[in-house]
């Protein structure tokens, strides 16, 4: 096979590349957006006249976990984000689409802009790999602040409910329907896991691993110590319920606090990468022939990661765990 006709087979392979990963990226979000006007996943699904367990078995699968909830992949952690993302669809897909992105980059920047292999691999790595991993941290990060957000206000209507005579079970699936996501479509898994045979305890413990927030921590322990020593559930719930809404004007006065420090951070860290941005393209040979020198590398990279140090520093300093 001669040179022009392997360059040939790259340019197609390429070009392939790129068809199927914006493929396979409208069809991720494009079942997104159809359902935008949809106050709650679940609920659409049963008004589709789809059976309760069906139902619950298509909510577990593609968020990747078993029909028994459990997780289905060998690395936990991985499958603890992807689900506490809640990112739907199938994970192969959703790997898939960031793989072949990765690729068709790799190749561009490799035969048509004349690239070393080494950096096309890492473009190939940080597509495939980092990229698609930051997505599901930030995804979950925004997903946990939403309910987070949510959960005071559906205690709060679990408790009206008990008040009022009715069951843990009724007040749950109560919750289920009048809630919009993510908290409306969680709280129906538990309360269809309920209707299938698992304990309130149970079901809300594998609630805490699907969401990842710690609220639910607190309100599984909760419900467990009162199951075994007994007690006034709804004061404890009506208790737990203004302790979230507390730690939620806290963190939110903190944020507030610390909104000079992070839009500095930003700033330090972004100003010397746009300057020189700017200066390639306003002024290609200021810098001369300054990156034929060999210490260009190792400079380059001791004050890189100097610059990701002062980076962390100032992230820990604006950001507070409690």
């Amino acid at each position: 096979m001669s040179t022009q006709t392997l360059l040939y087979f790259f340019y197609v392979l390429a070009a392939a590349s790129v068809i199927l990963a914006g493929e396979a990226f409208y069809l991720s979000f494009a079942s997104r957006r159809s359902r935008a006007s949809t106050i709650n996943l679940r609920m659409k699904r049963l008004a589709e006249d789809t059976p309760a367990e069906k139902t619950l078995q298509g909510l577990l699968s593609e968020r990747g976990l078993s029909e028994s909830g459990d997780f289905l992949s060998r690395f936990i952690w991985l499958n603890r984000l992807y689900t506490q993302s809640g990112v739907t669809g199938n994970p192969l897909s959703f790997a898939a689409m960031f793989m072949l992105s990765g690729l068709a980059l790799s190749l561009l920047f490799a035969f048509l802009l004349n690239y070393s292999a080494l950096a096309s691999m890492i473009i190939f790595l940080v597509v495939a790999i980092v990229l698609p991993l930051l997505v599901l941290r930030r995804a979950r990060n925004k997903r946990i602040q939403r309910f987070a957000a949510q959960l005071p206000d559906a205690l709060d209507m679990i408790v009206r409910s008990l008040r009022a005579g009715h069951p843990v079970s009724v007040a749950i699936g109560l919750v289920a329907r009048e809630m919009p996501d993510p908290l409306g479509t969680e709280f129906g898994i538990v309360a269809d896991e309920i209707t299938f045979g698992l304990s309130v305890e149970q079901a809300v413990r594998k609630l805490s691993q699907r969401v990842g927030f710690e609220g639910l921590h607190l309100l599984s322990v909760s419900l467990s110590i009162q199951s075994k020593t007994g007690g006034n559930l709804t004061e404890i719930l009506a208790n737990l319920s203004a302790v979230l809404r507390e730690r939620q004007k806290l963190r939110m006065k903190i944020r507030a606090l610390s909104a000079e420090g992070r839009i500095s951070a930003w700033i330090i860290s972004l100003f010397p990468i746009v300057m020189f941005g700017i200066l390639q393209l306003a002024a290609p040979s200021y810098y001369g022939t300054v990156w034929n020198n060999p210490i260009i590398l190792p400079v380059f990279t001791i004050f890189g990661l100097w610059a990701l140090l002062g980076d962390f520093i100032m992230y820990r300093m604006v950001n507070f765990d409690f």
